[in-house]
């Protein structure tokens, strides 16, 4: 090819590119105008939809409530929305648990905690078609303040804890607003046991509950779980205050293991090493030698107890107390069963509603107590379970399933949840236990159970220094890390018991729940570290 026919072929080349360019330009010159002619039409149609819309004012999203503003406005609570507030115009603050659109209506069920309501957003003179629009397009768990007007309704609304009322919406604004996409739906996460199984609806499983247990906790079953274990500590709190005890605070970092044994967590301390407490024992002791006579605390307890079962948990809230005594540690007995009572009564009496919203999802029989609280002693219970076929020794320790037969076995015969098992073996019990006068291999040593499960365990406590001190060495504990607590038993000690209940424990079985983590509000196991 001459170089005349190479330079004409390039210069044909490029008139093509050339044509091709412009072609490009002018299509995306006619996409740019077609782009901007759509949202001119959009924006056009936007204005006169708010120009047509006379409710624009009466919806939308909030701005940040940053304290911008102190209004006199009051929010109404769900649960006293009843038929006496009937044709009331009234504010409300709630999430937004579902939402239903038919036609020119919109249904919302508003929640809080474990009460909610029927919400209607319907079209007419106080709701444009934009307003409905705008409420059912509301994600679920936003939380908004409403204003409506409460109505009675005809025929009860089933779904609802506010069976008798529903509110017709004039205004709805979103405070808050929840992610489209939740971690789990809160209608499958109270579906009643075994329900969702049986129909082929979803279940959440415990460990998604407990990856997302900000979600999890908004269930009015957890609502009223809760509610009941605060009811439990507040209880506790109120009977032994009247019977004169104390609330004290006791350190949580300590140098040797207050149990004894090897499940204590240890934590660096500056240039050595401290353990987390198991248990609040030694220093309520120590408080009795101090003339407090009757003491008790709430507070965290730590087992590093490789134990993954229904029951177990390395971190739970001990409710413990130690009292003074006068002749025999059955006083101390008397004292804890009668505080017991008196948490079973105040629950049943004040705490129906939780009650019944817990057994709506985990059914279970009423528990069942006895006054005054029956008490066994510890070689009965091994004859009931000998009559029941179980071979052991009249030393061994209650295994779990034979505290459960037990339990059926005490059901059976004296119809009651809960009962004392008296002089345990002194051979299973801590070194800090008083021997039994009359059989050394028995100790004045006691546990508590519900339902078949123990829940506290307690004794009467050695208080002299010498006898003391041989039974830590008996223990192979390290008398130097301990020689605070034993000093303190060298100048006058009055005779003295208690025990430890495990918080998380009691209401578990209180309700008849099956594990332990739907009790404990962040639990920690040994595979659970978060959240």
């Amino acid at each position: 090819m001459t170089k005349e026919e190479v330079q004409g072929a390039t210069e044909e080349e490029q008139q093509a590119q050339s044509k091709k360019a412009l072609k490009k330009q002018q299509k995306e010159a006619e996409k740019a105008a077609k782009k901007a002619e759509k949202q001119a039409k959009m924006a056009s149609e936007q204005q006169s939809a708010e120009e047509d819309d006379f409710a624009k004012d009466r919806y939308g999203v909030s701005a940040m409530v940053q304290s911008q503003q102190k209004l006199d406005r009051e929010l109404v609570r769900v649960q006293d929305l009843t038929p006496e507030k009937a044709d009331q115009l009234i504010w409300l603050r709630a999430r937004v648990h579902t939402s239903r659109a038919k036609g020119k209506q919109c249904f919302l069920v508003l929640r809080q905690q474990q009460f909610n309501v029927q919400a209607l957003v319907a079209v007419g003179d106080r709701a444009s078609k934009q307003m409905v629009k705008f409420a059912a397009n509301i994600t679920k768990e936003s939380i908004v303040d409403v204003e409506a007007i409460v109505r009675k309704v005809e025929q009860k609304i089933e779904s609802c804890s506010q069976q008798d009322v529903e509110l017709h919406v004039e205004r709805i604004f979103v405070i808050s607003q929840a992610e489209p996409r939740l971690p789990l739906q809160l209608e499958d996460a109270v579906r009643p046991d075994g329900e969702g199984e049986e129909e082929g609806r979803a279940t959440v499983n415990q460990d998604t509950r407990l990856d997302n247990r900000v979600i999890d906790l908004r269930t009015t079953t957890s609502q009223a779980v809760f509610r009941l274990q605060s009811g439990v500590c507040q209880l506790f709190r109120d009977t032994l205050t009247k019977k004169g005890f104390v609330e004290i605070q006791t350190p949580k970092i300590i140098s040797a293991a207050s149990e004894g044994g090897a499940n204590v967590f240890t934590v660096s301390y500056f240039k050595t090493s401290a353990f987390l407490a198991q248990s609040p024992q030694l220093y309520k002791q120590m408080c009795i030698c101090a003339d407090f006579d009757k003491v008790f605390c709430v507070g965290p307890v730590f087992r590093a107890e490789d134990s993954n079962t229904h029951r177990h948990l390395t971190e739970f809230v001990g409710l413990d107390i130690e009292m003074a005594f006068n002749y025999h540690y059955h006083e101390v007995i008397d004292s804890i069963t009668d505080t017991m009572v008196q948490i079973f009564k105040g629950l049943r009496d004040n705490f129906q509603t939780e009650i019944q919203t817990v057994n709506k999802q985990f059914p279970s029989e009423p528990f069942k107590f006895l006054e005054p609280t029956l008490r066994l002693e510890y070689t009965e219970a091994v004859a009931m379970l000998r009559e029941a076929g179980v071979e052991m020794g009249d030393e061994d320790d209650l295994s779990t399933p034979n505290e459960k037969l037990l339990g059926r076995l005490v059901k059976e015969k004296y119809d009651t949840d809960f009962y004392v098992l008296d002089k345990y073996p002194l051979a299973v019990r801590p070194f800090y236990t008083m021997p039994d006068p009359s059989n050394p291999k028995y100790s004045n040593s006691y546990d508590m159970f519900m339902r078949g499960e123990e829940i506290l365990s307690g004794a009467q406590r050695v208080h002299d220094a010498q006898l003391l001190t041989e039974r830590a060495i008996h223990h192979q504990i390290d008398l130097e890390k301990i020689k605070a607590y034993i000093d303190s038993f060298r100048y006058g000690a009055p005779p003295h018991g208690g025990g430890g209940i495990g918080l998380e424990r009691v209401c578990m079985l209180y309700l008849g729940l099956h594990n332990v983590r739907q009790t404990s509000m962040f639990p920690r196991d040994p595979k659970r570290l978060t959240p």
